[in-house]
């Protein structure tokens, strides 16, 4: 095995203002970007990133995340990110991440599934073309669980009733058009910007007295330049399910819950 290799990546960041939300948290967005990030970084030192991937017409897209917080990193204080792979199979690969402060003891964990996908054919090309270096599979621990299977929210009862695991909207529909600015490399629908337009569905007063405890996101079709989707919210008590739609249509882009704890 090549000694320049290594299983766990860590990274160190600093919290600086434009970093936090409004309570001076480590915003939920910009520990987003980080995560992407080390995760990038650390594929690319293995080998398997995305320079060598252009060169295959590919490229790795994010299929799941979950992000679970026991606290946040404040304003002028430093954190560490460290990610690993978990699991690695011919169709997409598991990848975790810890999130701890400058103690050393943890925050949060993270766990992401990531998928190759062709840049002509919009479609999952699986592993096989990839060689993971020999030890690259890390025995740590992430004690969050993995995500289950996600509740769509739908706009009203349809006759017969509701589909088993769906929940129906308590809030009003909310449409967004996506624009230039919310486009990553890849030409879709970047990440942070979902989590920016979901963490907006609530008020100033909201984040005042909770924070997110766990947020989950499941993509399931791509969202691109000039598209429009319907946002559907559904609360019981302090989780809320989210399903992004296109108008007029039921089958859901992209499912999201997301679970507060009062502070």
């Amino acid at each position: 095995m090549n000694t320049s290799y290594t299983p766990v990546l860590t990274r160190r960041f600093f919290v600086s203002a434009g970093d936090t939300d409004a309570e001076g948290r480590l915003a939920l967005p910009r520990l987003t970007s980080a995560i992407i990030d080390i995760a990038t970084a650390h594929a690319n030192s293995l080998g398997i990133g995305n320079p060598a991937m252009q060169q295959r017409d590919c490229g790795w897209v994010l299929s799941r995340l979950a992000i679970e917080m026991t606290d946040y990193p404040r304003v002028n204080s430093e954190y560490t990110l460290s990610t690993w792979i978990e699991t690695w199979n011919r169709h997409f690969s598991e990848r975790c991440f810890r999130i701890d402060d400058s103690a050393g003891s943890s925050l949060g964990y993270a766990r992401s599934i990531w998928m190759v996908l062709s840049t002509e054919t919009r479609e999952s090309v699986g592993l096989d073309r990839l060689t993971l270096p020999e030890g690259m599979i890390a025995p740590c621990e992430c004690p969050i669980p993995r995500q289950g299977k996600h509740n769509p929210v739908v706009r009203e009862v349809p006759e017969g009733g509701l589909p088993r695991g769906a929940v129906l909207a308590s809030a009003d529909v909310v449409t967004h058009k996506f624009g230039y600015a919310d486009l990553d490399f890849y030409r879709h629908v970047n990440t942070v910007r979902y989590i920016d337009l979901l963490l907006n569905q609530y008020s100033l007063e909201e984040f005042d007295n909770s924070a997110v405890e766990r947020i989950e996101l499941s993509f399931m079709k791509e969202i691109r330049f000039g598209e429009t989707i319907e946002l559907l919210r559904s609360d019981e008590g302090m989780t809320s399910y989210f399903s992004f739609i296109s108008p007029g249509a039921d089958q859901p882009m992209l499912l999201s819950k997301i679970r507060r704890r009062p502070i």
